[in-house]
Formats: structure tokens, sequence, C-alpha cells
């Protein structure tokens, strides 16, 4: 078997194990094994600590605390807890004028990133539970008490909401980030059933107060790490349905890409962090599901470069290679096309899909490298989305 064969046949089985294999694996594990039971509501709902990091979030922080105060569950067992991030805009003054309402306010001296300010609220926490959310995602009232009922369950030690992303604008060139978080939610959803899953959302995710306390490394991702620590101390996390987050799509493809490439990052450096969890003969199913869901899936990127490689060694001697090799390169015109797509104009849907894949794709590349170089680099810069509208998308 020649190099080109070798080349095509690997990249490709990459992308055909993470994206198709992995999950009906998953799927036929959890459809051999007994549905987990959602818990019935506790009698007596714990305290709870809420938090909020933001960043110059003067745009949203004032909506987003008039609708956590909305949130049905009991006042008397709720903290709600803002970490300012050294904000230089009116976010602490807006955060200030919610103090008689019971928010409380925690201030950076300095930048020092998300985890830094998730890290500084370690000491003010209350609760048996800590939620995490994001300042400009919307989640709706009855969300919290599903995602908090599960907690009920002695062997949960984290439970991530179902990101619906929803569109905003009517001018958005990120149409096809939709099509993934669907995609990503319904894998989630398998794992859930199978035992467990291996991310959880930062934008509106539940862990035990216990095992948030351990400190994680500023340059880390908190969110990808729960799941990771909750396992080692022999927790299990889940994918809650009812507990939705609605998450504005970014209306620029390049904040989208800037986006992605900080959080792979992040999460290979997170990842190599608890490199210890990869074990499958100490860790079994769990670290199979890490291989899979995440390391195997971040490794989808070069297996492209690996059969666009292969096919370009093997096409002055194949006709299929040529069609293939023609096929793929102008799959990778029109996500070029659809990149330098004028922002004014509405990106055509035939150009969403592939467009988006390219950016995703490349900017794996690039997190790969960052990681690979060592480039750490905790300062957050927050995500700006347009305020969600739930009924769109």
């Amino acid at each position: 078997m020649t190099t080109g064969w070798w080349l095509v046949g690997i990249g490709a089985g990459l992308a055909v194990y993470s994206y198709l294999a992995y999950p009906a694996l998953v799927a036929l594990i959890g459809s051999i094994r007994p549905a987990p039971r959602r818990p019935a509501p506790p009698h007596e709902w714990p305290l709870i600590s809420i938090t909020v990091p933001v960043y110059n979030e003067a745009l949203h922080i004032q909506r987003k605390l008039e609708k956590i105060l909305q949130w049905d569950y009991p006042a008397e067992r709720r903290q709600i807890l803002v970490i300012s991030d050294a904000s230089t805009d009116d976010t602490d003054k807006i955060v200030g004028g919610f103090q008689a309402r019971g928010v409380e306010l925690v201030r950076l001296p300095k930048r020092g990133g998300k985890t830094a300010a998730e890290n500084a609220a370690l000491p003010h926490l209350r609760g048996s539970i800590v939620v995490n959310s994001d300042a400009s995602i919307e989640v709706p009232p009855q969300s919290l008490k599903a995602l908090i009922t599960w907690f009920s369950d002695p062997t949960v030690g984290v439970a991530s909401c179902r990101d619906v992303s929803v569109s905003s604008t009517a001018q958005e060139g990120n149409q096809g980030e939709s099509g993934y978080v669907g995609y990503e939610m319904g894998v989630r959803r398998l794992e859930t059933r199978a035992g467990g899953i291996v991310g959880a959302s930062g934008c509106f995710y539940a862990i035990r107060v216990h095992l948030h306390q351990h400190l994680v490394p500023e340059a880390l991702s908190r969110d990808f790490a729960a799941p990771l620590v909750a396992r080692r101390y022999g927790f299990r996390s889940v994918s809650v349905e009812e507990a939705i987050a609605f998450v504005p799509r970014t209306t620029s493809l390049r904040r989208e890409y800037s986006r992605k490439v900080r959080t792979m990052t992040r999460g290979l450096e997170t990842l190599f962090f608890h490199r210890g969890l990869l074990n499958p003969f100490k860790y079994g199913l769990f670290a199979w599901e890490l291989w899979s869901h995440k390391l195997i899936r971040w490794l989808v990127p070069w297996g492209g470069v690996m059969v666009l490689t292969g096919l370009a060694l093997m096409a002055p001697s194949a006709l299929w290679a040529r069609v293939l090799l023609v096929a793929g390169g102008a799959g990778v015109a029109t996500g070029i096309l659809g990149w330098f797509w004028p922002a004014e104009k509405r990106l055509p849907k035939l150009l969403a899909i592939p467009t988006y894949a390219l950016a995703g794709n490349v900017a794996a590349l690039q997190a790969w490298i960052g990681a690979l170089r060592g480039d750490l680099n905790p300062i957050w810069e927050p995500t700006r989305r347009p305020a969600p509208r739930p009924s769109g998308s």
C-alpha cells in the first residue's frame, strides 16, 4: 500500500470514527444499559451559589441580573455573585445597583482572565452547589431547577445545560454554528445515557462545591476541567435536556474563529493537565470517551491535511484521486469565499456550512500549534454576543 493510501485512510478514518462511529458506539452502549432516570426534586432545595464572571459587560449585565432574579428558585436558597475581572466600563456600577436585591460583587484588582476570576470567587461561595453562567446567555426560569434536581442523585458531580443556538440578527456570517451545536448536544445526550459526559457548557452548568473548590491554573478551562475533576473523585457528569440555555450566535465568523482558537488551545492544555484520565485501565469507559470525543476529534483537522496530501500524491496516477482532490479543493475554495464574503451582506446558506467547517478546522490547527508552543494566555476576552432572541434560530 502506497504512502498516499495510508495518508488518505488514516486521515479519513479519524473523521469517520470521531463524527460517526463514536456516537454510534456510545448509542449502542447506552441502549444495553438501564436508562438513567431523572431524580425527583429534593424536599428542600439546596443552597446554591450562582456565579457570573464578567469583563466589561455593561451591555448585558443588567438584563442578565434581572433574568437571574426571575429564575424559578427560592430567593433565600440562592447566592448571586458577580466576579468582575477588573472591568473598566460601567459593569461594576451597574452590579452595585443590585446590591439591595442580594447581588454581591467581587472585583479583581487587575485582569487575570476568566479562570482567575472564578478562582477568586472560591472564598466567597456559600452554597453546596455552584452554578456558573455567562453574562450574554439567556436561561429560561425553569432551567435552574431542572439542573439542580440532578444533584439529588449522589453519583452526579456536574450537571450541564443543553445549548440552543439562536439567531439575533437578520444578517450574520456564522449560520453554520447552529448545526454543529445541535450535533454536539446530541452526542452529550448519548454520553449521558451511556454513563456520563466529558465536557460541560461553560455558559450554564452546575457542580458540587467541594469539587469546584479545587484550584484550576489560570490558563486552563474550568468548565472542561469540571467533569474531569468530578470523574477523578468518583462522580459522573450529565447533560440535562430540560436545562436549556439560549446561546446567540456571533454575528462575525472572525470572532467565532478567535473564540475557537482560544477555547481549543485552553482545552488542549486542560486535557494535558489531566492526562492521567486518558488511562483506560484506570478510568475505563470515561477514558475512551475522553480519547474519542476530545483528543481524536481535535486531531481530525490534521486528518484533513493528511487526506489532501495523500490525494495529491496519488493524483498523477489515479483518476479518482484527481476527482476527489478537485472536489476537496472546491470545498476549501467555497469556504474561503464565505470567509471573505462582505460583512454587510447575508452569507448564502450554500456557503454557510463549508465556511464554518473550514474556519473550525483551521482554528483547530492554529490551536494545536499554539498549545504545542506553550502559548498560555489566561487573559480573557469574552465573546461579544448580541442580546438573545430565543424565538429565532
